[in-house]
């Protein structure tokens, strides 16, 4: 069994939109409604302070509300979509209506099969696959 490639494009540098005890809506069918940041993975930052995420990083989560089985699990997500303006390097200033996640498994792969909304495209460069369940990419 061939091994897997490393995900898609290296972070982009955009402006910091979430942080640790964000509570975000989850924007697929994976069962899981509404998420808190507990921590970003790969994050290195600065002593004593806290990690923060912005569009294609995954977040370590857990779920606060949705249907009994997903409550109160510790699971891996993908930002997909931020609130606060991030600057693309075409320099167009991009913003959504809310903040999202994706559910995702250690992999990256989702564990669902439909993500409602626009997805952004640095998350889709990140994380091919997120862009398989994508109905809008913007």
């Amino acid at each position: 069994m061939a091994k897997r490639k490393a995900a898609g494009t290296p972070r982009v540098k955009t402006a910091f939109g979430l942080q640790n005890g964000s509570k975000i809506k989850v924007a697929d069918n994976s069962g899981a409604r509404v998420v808190k940041i507990i921590s970003v993975a790969g994050y290195s930052g600065r002593l004593n302070t806290y990690p923060k995420a912005t569009v294609g990083d995954m977040v370590i989560v857990s779920v606060q509300k949705g249907n009994p089985k997903m409550r109160r699990q510790i699971v891996k997500a993908i930002v997909i979509r931020q609130k606060r303006p991030y600057t693309r390097e075409s320099g167009e200033i991009i913003s959504f209506e809310d903040n999202a996640v994706v559910i995702v498994n250690d992999s990256g792969d989702p564990r669902s099969n439909e993500a409602k909304g626009p997805v952004a495209r640095e998350a889709i460069s990140r994380w091919p696959r997120i862009g398989g369940i994508a109905s809008i990419v913007v």
